[in-house]
């Protein structure tokens, strides 16, 4: 996959984003605000994904480039479908200043809504194994397309009212190779993936990786299910890097071959001593034993040891009683369109990066994951 802007754009192209009519404010990311509206003509519900225009002097911004290309491959159930791209007519004053909007599917709801502005919105052990098996369904056909998403968090987990999860916001995705020649290893920049659900090999300064790195993150949003606010919230890196520890034991040689070879492994404090405590801390949220081993899977420190999503969806989790249900029967009773964008008191997570998405802050401390132990 080429980064060039020479390549044809296979999508429906629009020249009057009048066409559609805003109704609402439903993100703001780092790349852009995003909108649901209605077309004018069918009535249909899209979200519009604005295109950050500010700081290009060549044309349309390569990262939005990138996000297309990366949608012309992906067409699968669980990953959201671009429609077309539009753009809003020039004027006289504004020739050159078009507004570029990607034109989505709707969903009504994001994950991290779902699980932060209503508490009536329950969760059973079967919707959770729904939410996953989609997540997982999601994940394994972008890897074996070779993309990484880079950007895991259940703010970027679309669910429609009919229950069909959609994995969202490809601004940080990009393709990847499995096989690098001998002595040049694929080099990616590791400052991405949002603070909170970071594996610790980004953390540590890993450039050469794979979709570990994702599968990190569905752990993350497999323990949110339950928790219902993220579990690691870290400050910093450092911080992040703390909590995992505390979480996961300590960063060492023995459990994580050639960790210390890691550009920061000797650069950040890290702790020694420290004990793996997933399934015990985590026990008194999630009572379902093999939720806790898949979880304990997925939040391997070694990426190489990381559970994949091909075997996470061959786990006894998915093939034991209740089996994955129908979540649009529980969606059924929420009416009002649930997004992180509504929580109260949001905002980006100290020490983000300013590529990683936005973060959300706890409405109350109380709730802190680290506080309960």
């Amino acid at each position: 996959m080429k980064d060039t802007r020479e390549d044809e754009l296979e999508f429906p192209y629009c020249d009057d984003a009048s066409k559609y009519e805003k109704l609402a404010k439903i993100g703001q990311g780092t790349f852009g605000e995003v909108f649901k509206a209605k077309d004018r003509k069918t009535k249909q519900l899209v979200a519009m994904k604005k295109v950050l225009m500010e700081n290009e002097k060549e044309g349309f911004p390569i990262t939005a480039l990138r996000e297309i290309k990366i949608l012309q491959l992906l067409k699968n159930d669980n990953i959201v479908n671009l429609l077309e791209i539009c753009r809003t007519k020039a004027s006289p004053y504004n020739r050159f200043k078009s507004t570029f909007y990607l034109i989505f599917e709707f969903c009504e709801h994001d994950l991290a809504g779902l699980l932060n502005i209503n508490s009536k919105v329950k969760f059973s052990l079967g919707d959770i194994k729904k939410v996953m098996q989609q997540m997982l369904n999601g994940l394994f056909f972008m890897h074996s397309n070779k993309i990484l998403h880079r950007d895991m968090k259940s703010a970027n987990i679309l669910i429609t009212k009919g229950g069909i999860l959609k994995l969202a916001d490809f601004g940080l995705a990009r393709a990847f190779s499995y096989n690098a020649k001998p002595g040049q290893p694929n080099r990616y920049t590791n400052r991405v993936v949002t603070l909170w659900y970071r594996p610790p090999e980004l953390l540590l300064g890993e450039r050469s990786y794979g979709p570990a790195i994702d599968m990190w993150g569905a752990g993350c949003i497999m323990a949110e299910m339950w928790t219902r606010v993220p579990i690691m919230q870290g400050k910093t890196e450092q911080h992040q890097l703390l909590l995992i520890g505390q979480l996961c034991g300590s960063i060492t040689p023995e459990i994580w071959s050639g960790v210390e070879k890691l550009e920061l492994y000797d650069k950040l404090e890290l702790s020694k001593g420290l004990k793996r405590t997933v399934k015990e801390r985590l026990k008194a949220y999630v009572k379902d034993q093999y939720a806790l081993d898949l979880i304990d899977k997925l939040l391997v420190l070694d990426p190489s040891k990381r559970i994949d999503s091909d075997t996470s969806l061959n786990h006894d989790f998915f093939w034991t009683d209740p089996m994955p249900s129908d979540l649009s029967e529980m969606l059924s009773k929420h009416n009002t369109s649930m997004f992180e964008y509504f929580v109260p008191a949001r905002g980006r997570g100290a020490g983000q990066q300013p590529n990683a998405g936005q973060q959300r802050q706890i409405q109350n401390p109380d709730q802190h994951f680290e506080r309960v132990f």
